[in-house]
């Protein structure tokens, strides 16, 4: 099973995840691309770049067919992967995440201020990469913070482990190339494939989070079976965060999925 991460975390935070999994599974995690101790992408960082990246990562390891669970920018590299290699993936898991094309279609006035950072990281001048600089944990903790509900889910370990991440010389160049990317070329590989009508073949789980049993700003299921054939999942009572805020259900659910034929 490999595991990729989203923003503005690393693999780290599949920590508890992997505690709960390892004794069943064959796991793998990566930084993705800029990200963690993983270096930028030469090939720039598109989510169909990144995933040929990961995809390259598996084979070398000896795994030619593979679950995959991605959370939020991990996500949608797992989706990449699934639909341009559908030989390679038997599996997948999408955790608080829906395609780039139909979530720049689902902001609004109401959406705009939470989503900010997507306008925001995808500017193409240096501003994001300047202001992250200078206070990268500032920066981080914004997030982490703000996005997250269950009180100390983000361990000090793994906190600092991102802190020191962003920190990296041409972390915060990556960050914004991934969100340009999302804004950009990303957004026009979904448009294609939705006009082409190709879906993912191999079976979907998708998980978010109900904080209080808050709804999702969109019904999650929906979208995402515009995309593949097979989807299940629910949402989780907690925030962003979900293999750290709810590790226990998230990877009894990925058991349970990765576990079906």
């Amino acid at each position: 099973m490999l595991l990729l991460h989203g923003f503005p975390e690393t693999r780290r935070c599949w920590d508890a995840v992997v505690e709960r999994m390892a004794p069943s599974f064959t796991l793998v995690r990566s930084d993705l691309p800029g990200y963690g101790d993983s270096p930028p992408s030469r090939a720039g960082h598109s989510k169909r770049t990144m995933a040929s990246s990961v995809l390259q990562l598996t084979r070398a390891l000896g795994h030619e067919r593979f679950a995959v669970a991605g959370h939020d920018r991990g996500g949608l590299v797992g989706q990449r992967v699934a639909l341009d290699h559908p030989e390679a993936v038997n599996h997948l898991a999408v955790l608080d995440i829906i395609p780039l094309v139909d979530m720049w279609e689902s902001i609004s006035a109401d959406s705009a201020l939470p989503a900010y950072h997507l306008i925001f990281l995808a500017q193409e001048s240096d501003l994001p990469e300047r202001m992250i600089n200078c206070a990268p944990e500032a920066f981080v903790d914004s997030f982490l913070d703000g996005w997250s509900v269950v009180q100390g889910a983000i361990s000090d370990n793994a906190r600092k482990a991102y802190h020191r991440a962003a920190a990296r010389p041409g972390r915060a160049r990556a960050i914004c190339e991934d969100y340009r990317a999302g804004a950009t070329v990303d957004l026009e590989d979904d448009r294609s494939d939705r006009a082409a009508g190709r879906r993912i073949a191999a079976p979907v789980l998708a998980l978010w989070q109900e904080p209080d049993g808050a709804p999702a700003p969109f019904d999650v299921l929906s979208v995402w079976r515009l995309w593949a054939r097979s989807v299940v999942g629910s949402g989780l009572n907690c925030g962003h965060y979900l293999p750290e805020e709810r590790p226990a259900e998230v990877a009894a659910a990925l058991a349970s999925h990765f576990a079906t034929r």
